[in-house]
């Protein structure tokens, strides 16, 4: 990641932790180098991240990292008071999304929040001119699978969670999805 991608990362991560209960116990899917775990330090009590990729360097403290796919590195974890999907969901195809948010409405406490971030579409031809230009380097694009965060209402669509926000931010280049487990 160059100095863009961290300037847009923690601006994600800012918007994010808004809707963060203080002092939960956080998973982070999705969690690179656990960049949100460094940011929020004073606001969670313990984490989980869980990333494809092994980071170079992971933050001190109650922060545990598993490398693998999620669900499947839970490894029995769970009783999690926020669950972050920070610019991660549109990474996923749809077959699996639902198996995701079936496991998140399991292992999120009652009262829990799920954060969601994701870029609008648009910002998919933004990231391709700034890789070629070298003014971005640590994204993805080509794997956003065509998404479009208007349907993570419709596919989160449950009992267990109601949903509490859904804005955009950054200049409406990225969605914002917050939703807490009911029952």
């Amino acid at each position: 990641m160059n100095g863009v991608d961290r300037f847009l990362q923690h601006k994600r991560i800012a918007e994010a932790l808004r809707w963060m209960p203080a002092g939960s116990h956080v998973l982070d899917i999705g969690c690179a180098d656990g960049a949100l775990f460094r940011q929020a330090r004073s606001l969670i009590t313990s984490g989980l991240g869980i990333d494809p990729d092994e980071p170079s360097d992971w933050p001190t403290g109650p922060y545990e990292f598993r490398q693998g796919t999620f669900p499947d590195a839970l490894d029995g974890a769970d009783g999690f008071d926020a669950i972050t999907m920070l610019a991660v969901i549109e990474h996923v195809p749809s077959e699996i999304r639902q198996v995701w948010f079936e496991t998140v409405t399991a292992v999120l406490n009652p009262g829990g929040r799920l954060i969601i971030t994701v870029p609008a579409p648009a910002v998919d031809r933004l990231l391709d001119v700034g890789i070629r230009l070298h003014l971005l380097h640590g994204m993805d694009a080509e794997s956003h699978h065509g998404f479009d965060p208007r349907i993570i209402p419709e596919e989160l669509s449950t009992s267990a969670m109601r949903l509490l926000r859904a804005s955009r931010f950054e200049m409406g280049f990225n969605h914002l999805y917050v939703y807490e487990r009911i029952s």
